[in-house]
């Protein structure tokens, strides 16, 4: 699909959720289509009490489980009980998927019995623009409620659930769009029209790609090599692809800024410990500037609080603000910001493959930490089938296997195959469809499993 991004004046409502990171990081770079700013339809502003009680307990549930795991024995059990009910079913055989799953009948239940969303809905009615929603629920209650607009649902994992889906998609107007071609596949066998599908990619922050031309992103790839290749092996062998991909300007000899490696841990705060495992391996590193490490804690002030009392613990008081970072902001829209500037010197992302697995497009290579759930397990598939990431070794020894990694030239691959083999332009081709442009995509078929 090609964007060229020509109408950026024309507006929709986009709709996210606070729970976690991933709804409302998918929505971060849709704001300046959003119409006054991004919505979250568990905490705008004249909410009924009602509707936040509802949101306010699905999100502490979501949270509770997610730290949950981490209990002993039992723990694990709870979790994957949980998990089997919003479980994504083996692709093949390829076979009608369309009843609706446990969740969905639950979630239908609220809204039919509670109006759960009425209000939201009915205030956006009013100025009925295109909807997007980066969570299934309120696009489900636009349908419900006959919002007179058109609504879109944004997907935020590389497989989804039925859940994403309601309960008669055949007779749906929800129109999605899809990150990769193995969603859009699965909204078919879901029962979703083929033309209420658009295979769009997700959406990227426009700061690090530059606009539709990805300047920015071409050029800090071209540093990031650099770093990746400390030998220059992957770049003696593939300087014909580099220069195809990224221009025919002469790689630098130096990057301006130091090797860098970024842990972030979940929206629920968990895996810090394991940010402090990677922080004892690679001290002397830090201490030999040899690597800079970034902790995101994201908007958690207690993990930004352990980070700096570990780092002190550790003996790297010194390098706090040197070679050593903590990623902290106040506010979600603060974090992404920050984070989307942290991004632009960063060689590595280590995270769980969450929403964060399509960042892989910006030409960083992933090291998977160990998945949370099924859309997660299906997640770190796609990153290892794109060719772009590498589940961790053992993080006790970070500062061996990661350096082995870089004198290969294997982290230089990674960080090319993620900007080659996965879409871009998920941003701009969302304004296109919005503004009318492009009609949805009739074969999502791919001869790639991704």
């Amino acid at each position: 699909m090609e964007a060229k991004n020509k109408n950026k004046s024309h507006k929709a409502w986009v709709v996210s959720v606070d729970m976690g990171y991933g709804h409302q990081r998918a929505a971060y770079p849709l704001k300046r289509i959003a119409y006054k700013d991004i919505i979250n339809a568990n905490s705008y502003g004249g909410i009924p009490p009602e509707d936040r009680r509802v949101w306010r307990e699905t999100r502490r549930f979501y949270e509770f489980i997610s730290r949950f795991k981490q209990v002993p024995f039992i723990g694990e059990e709870i979790f994957d009980f949980y998990d089997r009910l919003q479980s994504i079913p083996p692709f093949y055989p390829e076979r009608d998927l369309s009843r609706p799953s446990f969740q969905v009948r639950q979630v239908m239940k609220l809204i039919r019995k509670a109006h759960w969303g009425k209000h939201l809905i009915t205030q956006l009615a009013r100025k009925p623009l295109p909807l997007i929603c980066t969570f299934f629920a309120p696009a489900f209650m636009a349908e419900y409620f006959n919002y007179p607009g058109d609504i879109y649902c944004l997907a935020t994992d590389t497989d989804i659930s039925r859940a994403w889906v309601p309960e008669n998609p055949a007779r749906s107007r929800i129109r999605y769009f899809a990150p990769t071609y193995r969603v859009a596949d699965r909204l078919r066998l879901y029962g979703i029209k083929q033309d209420n599908i658009f295979l769009t990619g997700f959406p990227l922050p426009e700061e690090n790609l530059g606009g539709p031309d990805l300047r920015v992103l071409k050029r800090d790839l071209l540093f990031r090599l650099v770093n990746l290749d400390t030998k220059g092996r992957y770049v003696r062998q593939y300087h014909s692809v580099i220069h195809h991909h990224l221009g025919r300007r002469a790689l630098p000899v130096d990057s301006f800024h130091p090797l860098t490696l970024t842990f972030t841990v979940g929206g629920a705060g968990a895996q810090r410990e394991l940010a402090i495992t990677i922080l004892r391996s690679l001290k002397s590193k830090i201490q030999q500037h040899q690597i800079s490490y970034v902790m995101v804690a994201g908007i958690h002030n207690e993990v930004a609080s352990y980070f700096r009392q570990q780092a002190v613990r550790a003996g790297l008081r010194n390098e706090i603000g040197k070679h050593l970072h903590i990623l902290h902001a106040n506010t979600k829209d603060a974090y992404f910001s920050a984070f989307n500037r942290i991004l632009r010197n960063t060689d590595i992302l280590w995270s769980k493959p969450s929403e964060l697995s399509f960042y892989t497009a910006l030409g960083i290579p992933l090291i998977i930490a160990p998945p949370i759930g099924s859309q997660e397990r299906f997640n770190k598939q796609w990153v290892e089938w794109v060719g772009s990431g590498a589940a961790q070794e053992d993080p006790v020894y970070t500062h061996e296997w990661l350096f082995d990694w870089l004198e290969s030239g294997w982290l230089a691959e990674a960080a090319m195959q993620g900007f080659i083999e996965v879409t871009k332009d998920g941003t701009f081709n969302i304004e296109e469809i919005i503004s009318e442009k492009i009609t949805a995509v009739k074969e999502v078929r791919t001869l790639l499993p991704y």
